[in-house]
């Protein structure tokens, strides 16, 4: 709208798999809804996934068995997702 005008604005969103790993506390239905609907739209990588839960957010966890078991759960929902959608 006005080149130049911002110039120290800088603009940052979190990727597919930050936003997944911010909603894997809560848990909530809405959550579980966004994050399949995510996958069925943006496939990702469930290994990947899985792999910046263990390394970026279970050891700041206080109930990381708990988010543990959520994880594999979700994981199973969306590989359940994907085996049952047509290619």
């Amino acid at each position: 709208m006005f080149p130049g005008t911002f110039k120290h604005l800088l603009l940052m969103a979190p990727d597919l798999y930050d936003l997944t790993l911010t909603k894997l506390e809560r848990n909530i239905e809405r959550d579980r809804n966004d994050i399949r609907c995510l996958a069925r739209t943006i496939p990702f990588d469930l290994n990947l996934l899985r792999e910046l839960y263990e390394i970026e957010l279970r050891p700041y966890l206080g109930n990381a068995l708990r988010e543990d078991s959520t994880l594999q759960l979700w994981i199973e929902a969306i590989e359940e997702d994907r085996a049952s959608s047509p290619t």
